[in-house]
């Protein structure tokens, strides 16, 4: 399993248009991606739970990639979070 922590840097935090980007994203590898906030967590692929989280700006998550392409995976997370959050 891999991981990295990641602060949000957008104003609004995790919201729709850039969570509906990052499901997309993590659809596109075979391997299973975690976003967790203190002890919530939700599938990358589960847009109405990332969105119920409540992330906001400032707020730390881990982000878990486990599975057969999870160094793929967990390097395409990391440049989508800077990018996108």
């Amino acid at each position: 399993m891999k991981e990295f922590k990641y602060v949000i840097t957008d104003p609004v935090g995790i919201h729709a248009r850039p969570a509906g980007l990052l499901v997309k994203e993590a659809k596109t590898f075979k391997s299973t991606v975690i976003v967790a906030k203190g002890e919530k967590e939700a599938k990358a692929t589960a847009l109405m739970k990332l969105m119920g989280m409540g992330i906001k700006q400032g707020d730390e998550v881990t982000i878990k990639v486990d599975g057969e392409d999870e160094e793929a995976a967990a390097a395409a997370m990391e440049k989508f979070f800077k990018e996108n959050f």
